[in-house]
């Protein structure tokens, strides 16, 4: 274009129906020109935009416009809204172009008779507008193209007769024309106008329903503790996809041309995240080669130039679960760029040969596919695993009986108990029915005094005041095993009466108790959020970088994060809290669990059957019962026997105790002195509304108390040593959570018990080293599997998710991605891993000085309390050539959990990270890390992020409590991680008292050990033959072991472990069609759109048990 034609003409319909050129000053922030540089001809192409106001005057709209209008020949008119409402249709402008879209309050019918009257060339088809409103339509074409999205049902509802629908609702799943979907599920209203879009959860989550709907300020959703659906209205139900958080938004201009962008999914805490301008926060993501034969489906199908439509990631595959129609990206100057870039060809292409135009296509691609690479001198984190105990807990309580009532038989029967001889009840409605069948037979029992009723009257009792607590089931604090035995109980336990009786019975095994507290929240909580800074950058607001830290990393789509949990409920809820810290979310720890947390119980993965142990197991458990029952001093034998790997840890707890069973009279004496002490408290009227912590009461307390001094001296007068770990949990509960109490003797209780359980709790999983690694081993083989196949998988870049590095301004390392995988278990698979790196033979501590003090250091470790860590992780040296064994460098950290109560004496200290060395003036860059984290100011966290914890319980923070301390260490090897988590001991507000009570009964949180590194300069292949012999040898003891069990019934073949996850390659040929008028009959020249994306498993229901080792 020469300059002397003048500037292009964008006209603007004021309210009068005139138009308006715009001048020099509305272009002067333009630069750059499209089209040809020629004459101007007389004949100018004129594109019209028919659409509302407030659509047409938006600033996307205006960029995109002012753009376009730098092509010679383009010309734009937008028509005023005055004229679309209240002029007729033939009085609307002229245009050779249409860019007309529906909106609320749009006269579409009028729009749709302009373009018959006038025919002009249409970007976005008008009659497709009236499907887009209506969801049931757009699944329709959805599934026509055979494009996938959730499975789903249409509820119709007649207005007049609501009731009369095929609706079936049931507690934890709704049936809908016979299809049954099981919560979570969602709930959308069929109109797409209405946003009102509900997803409901199952109880075992804790029930209630999050509610979505069009952004209010800083929220998009609520929680609501409501969990019916709506009886009035039409719905479609579908399946929740879990997509770890995020959400995907993809816009076309054109079939071959999508911009796509990250957002936090409204359904996690309902806060929309802003920027500094108060815009949403948005993340531009690359697709995949398959999401873009989608965004070209979508484009096609709905024949919308210019179409939003929103993409879930989940399962490793790409569903859409709504179509928007006309849509733009919002503050994208490359878009805008883009976009007018594409319609201005679009426009040219079609309508220049009949205005005898000279027009040419430009050569240029206009998607470039640009595959960043990363490099650098310092280490890249590529992945970080880590193995994660619950948070603090209720003691944990658990009731045998033997049953042998038809009912019981009937309700194995009834839930598939013969199938494998064993049965776990946790949903309310099975809950529920064991306790119909206990109130049943003691009723019998009050009739019939004398009636065939083998189970004993006080044990159905106990099973029914259990069930009756807290006035309604909701599946996380209590459960009943059942397990089949053909010949009876084999022999009596401490609980049971000693008469044997003949025939086959059922072992009822009742647990309770043992739920997360709000201590265990807030631990879980903090943790999660002092985690952040494991990540390069991870300090303060993002460590002074735009684009860096963990944050950044998730929002964008290089974080690929998956957090597993077994299906316990308090480590479900550790791990939601955990996510919640981690990645700043707000609100319910219930819409957190079900989006964000994947139970893995399918596949032993991270559950573990206590009731069930390995003849290893139960040989240790015999030979540990025989030494605690001598009524003698230790004696050197007894060391030998009881700690041949000569721990520390074990030792001091021996020397403590000196002889067994006076150590257990004691203990047994305190315990008596204990419930003594509470009945005279509930006898004192003052007491009588006293709260303990968590809402007990002293009647709840006392029967804990008192069915421990019940069970731990037997009728033989022996100790039942296996109560041990019991007493130890009880009092370490009251000492931390109800010392308001003051109940004497409860330290001394506290001092010996611990001494005793330092001995009964690691060796239950192992005397000497090689029963510690065939315990182990029967424990967490699928766990070791798994972690080995989280290392392999890392440097497969493919399908991982990446950032557009064209669009990303600001971030300064699109190319990066990190693999976090977390693992919340209990204590069994903390114990077991650990074992696993400690006598595997990972390292020889002769030859290798730090992994001798490693060594050390855990031995030295009393107690793998709430909280404990086990964490690995990877990084990257892009310097080394690929096929060297120092490409990649793997460290291994460690944390024993929580502080207990007097821990701060006598607490061992790991090698390289003390307290001291954070005033360590020597500042050295940390090759294990991306930046050096100590150039920045490790406070800022703890002042830029506002940390609203004191609302939530009293817990008194230090300075840098929200944030981990950047420490250097001189007198160590200079490659250590450079991180602790949480204030040491000796940074503590002077405050900090070690318990007492708060408002709501709510104790102070005890703070949580730093990270300490175990190894920091192993290499991968190392680890990974490390992991292999350690496999095979498990697999076949394993193999063994179920080689030797008598086949009762068909048992479970374990799981198979597909390591190969491989990619099927697609090529789909778009058919090239024939020119006419509408954009839909032409487009570019035909192409070819080929496609690897990873083959797309099946999407299994909550209760499927398809769970394989991918790159999950």
């Amino acid at each position: 274009m020469s300059k002397s034609s003048g500037l292009p003409r964008l006209l603007i319909g004021s309210e009068g129906g005139e138009s308006r050129e715009l001048d020099e000053r509305d272009m002067r922030n333009i630069s750059g020109h499209y089209g040809e540089d020629e004459e101007e001809s007389e004949r100018q192409i004129v594109v019209g935009i028919c659409s509302m106001m407030k659509k047409s005057k938006s600033k996307p709209m205006t960029e995109i416009l002012e753009r376009l209008c730098k092509f010679e020949y383009i010309t734009v008119d937008i028509f005023p809204e005055e004229v679309i409402l209240n002029e007729p249709v033939e009085k609307w402008p002229l245009c050779d172009c249409l860019i007309s879209f529906h909106s609320k309050g749009f006269p579409l019918d009028k729009a749709v008779n302009y373009a018959k009257l006038r025919n002009p060339l249409l970007i976005n088809d008008l009659n497709m507008q009236y499907f887009i409103q209506d969801r049931r339509e757009v699944y329709r074409i959805l599934q026509e193209e055979g494009i996938d999205l959730p499975r789903y049902a249409v509820l119709n509802r007649d207005p007049d007769r609501p009731e009369e629908c095929n609706l079936v609702e049931s507690e934890d799943h709704v049936e809908v024309n016979g299809e049954v979907f099981h919560k979570p599920f969602v709930e959308k209203p069929v109109s797409a106008e209405d946003h009102n879009v509900y997803i409901y959860y199952p109880t075992s989550a804790g029930g209630g329903s999050q509610r979505l709907f069009r952004k209010i300020g800083s929220r998009s959703s609520v929680y609501s503790p409501e969990s019916t659906v709506r009886k009035t209205g039409s719905y479609i139900y579908e399946e929740f996809m879990p997509t770890d958080g995020t959400d995907v938004k993809v816009y076309t201009v054109g079939p071959d041309y999508a911009h796509a962008e990250a957002r936090k999914s409204p359904a996690l805490d309902g806060k929309v995240e802003r920027d500094s301008e108060g815009k949403e926060i948005r993340y531009p993501v690359m697709l995949t080669a398959m999401e873009k034969l989608v965004a070209r489906k979508v484009c096609l199908a709905f024949k919308q130039t210019v179409c939003g439509f929103d993409l879930l990631r989940a399962n490793g595959h790409s569903f859409v679960c709504d179509v928007n129609g006309f849509s733009f990206v919002k503050n994208s100057m490359k878009y805008y760029d883009d976009c007018a870039k594409v319609l201005g060809n679009m426009v040219m292409r079609e309508l220049a040969p009949q205005f005898h135009i000279p027009w040419s296509i430009p050569m240029e691609a206009e998607d470039i596919p640009i595959v960043p690479t990363t490099s650098g001198t310092m280490m890249e984190l590529r992945c970080v695993i880590a193995v994660i105990r619950h948070g603090d807990r209720t003691p944990k309580q658990k009731m045998k009986m033997e049953v042998r009532n038809a009912l019981f038989f009937d309700l194995f029967e009834k839930y598939g108990g013969y199938k494998n001889g064993k049965l776990k009840l946790k949903k309310p409605k099975q809950l529920q029915e064991v306790l119909d069948i206990a109130r049943q037979l003691l009723a019998e029992l009050v009739l019939h005094n004398d009636c065939e009723i083998e189970e004993k009257k006080s044990k159905l009792e106990q099973l029914k005041t259990v069930l009756e607590m807290y006035g309604h089931f909701s599946g996380i604090n209590r459960k009943v095993q059942l397990t089949y035995m053909p010949n009876g109980q084999p022999k009596a336990s401490s609980e049971e009466e000693d008469v044997l009786k003949e025939g086959p019975s059922l072992l009822l095994v009742l647990k309770w108790g043992g739920e997360l507290t709000p201590a265990g929240r807030v631990q879980a909580e903090e943790l999660g959020r002092a985690f952040r800074c494991m990540y390069p950058g991870g300090q303060g607001d993002y460590a002074g970088f735009p684009g860096c830290g963990l944050l950044r990393l998730h929002s964008t789509y290089r974080h690929d994060l998956k957090i597993y949990a077994s299906d316990e409920g308090r480590v479900q809820m550790t791990a939601a809290a955990f996510a919640k810290g981690l990645l700043a979310l707000e609100g319910e720890l219930t819409p957190i669990l079900v989006q964000m947390v994947k139970s893995a119980n399918m596949n032993g993965l991270l559950d573990s059957d206590s009731d069930s142990l390995t003849d290893c197991q139960q040989r240790v458990k015999a030979r540990l019962h025989e030494i605690m029952q001598k009524k003698l001093d230790f004696s050197e034998e007894d060391y030998n026997k009881l700690a041949p790997t000569g721990s520390p840890s074990l030792v001091n707890s021996m020397e403590v105790i000196v002889n067994p069973v006076r150590t257990c009279d004691r203990v047994h004496t305190l315990i008596k002195s204990l419930t003594c002490q509470i009945c005279k408290r509930l006898e004192d009227p003052k007491s009588a509304d006293l709260q303990l912590y968590h809402s007990e009461t002293l009647e709840l307390m006392l029967q804990r108390w008192s069915k421990l001094e019940r069970d731990f001296r037997m009728k033989n007068g022996r100790y039942d040593i296996s109560k041990i770990p019991d007493i130890y949990d009880c009092v370490k509960y009251d000492t931390q959570h109800n010392s308001s109490l003051d109940l004497e003797d409860t330290l001394e209780l506290f001092r010996l018990s611990r001494a005793l359980a330092d001995i009964i709790i690691p060796q239950e999983y192992g005397i000497t080293k090689a029963e510690k690694l065939d315990i182990a081993s029967a424990y967490c083989l699928p766990l070791v599997k798994k972690i080995q196949l989280d290392l392999q998988r890392t440097h497969e870049d493919e399908a991982v998710n990446k950032l557009h590095p064209l669009y990303s301004r600001g971030v300064m390392s699109p190319g990066r991605h990190v693999r976090t995988r977390l693992y919340f278990t209990s204590e069994s698979h903390v114990h077991s891993l650990l074992n696993i790196f400690r006598y595997g033979g990972l390292l020889d501590e002769q030859k290798d000085e730090q992994w001798k003090q490693a060594i050390d250091y855990l031995s030295a470790v009393t107690e793998l309390n709430y909280m404990t860590q086990i964490v690995i992780m990877l990084y990257e040296d892009n310097n080394k050539d690929p096929s060297s064994e120092e490409r990649f460098h793997v460290e291994l950290h460690f944390s024993p959990g929580v502080k207990g109560c007097k821990d701060e004496d006598n607490a061992p200290m790991g090698f390289g990270f003390r307290p001291a060395s954070s005033e360590n003036h020597e500042k050295q860059t940390d090759p294990g890390s991306l930046e050096d984290l100590s150039q920045d100011e490790p406070d800022r966290a703890a002042l830029t992020e506002p940390i609203n914890i004191q609302r939530k319980s009293p817990l008194i923070r230090s300075r840098k409590a929200g944030s981990m301390e950047a420490l250097s260490e001189s007198n160590t090897s200079s490659r250590g991680l450079a991180y602790r988590i949480f204030p040491s001991s000796s940074r503590q507000s002077p405050e900090i008292k070690p318990s007492g009570l708060g408002f709501e009964g709510c104790s102070l949180v005890p703070s949580i050990y730093p990270l300490e590194t175990l190894h920091n300069s192993l290499s991968l292949k190392q680890v990974d033959e490390f992991l292999t012999t350690l496999c095979k040898n498990g697999s076949e003891t394993q193999f063994k072991r179920l080689k030797s069990l008598s086949a009762m019934f068909e048992t479970h073949s374990q799981p198979s472990i597909d390591v190969d996850n491989q990619e099927t390659p697609m090529s789909t040929p778009v058919q090239n069609q024939p020119a006419a008028q509408s954009l839909w009959y032409t487009s570019s020249p035909p192409s070819t759109v080929s496609s690897a994306g990873p083959s797309s498993p099946s999407v299994a229901g909550p209760a499927s048990s398809n769970f394989r080792f991918n790159s999950e």
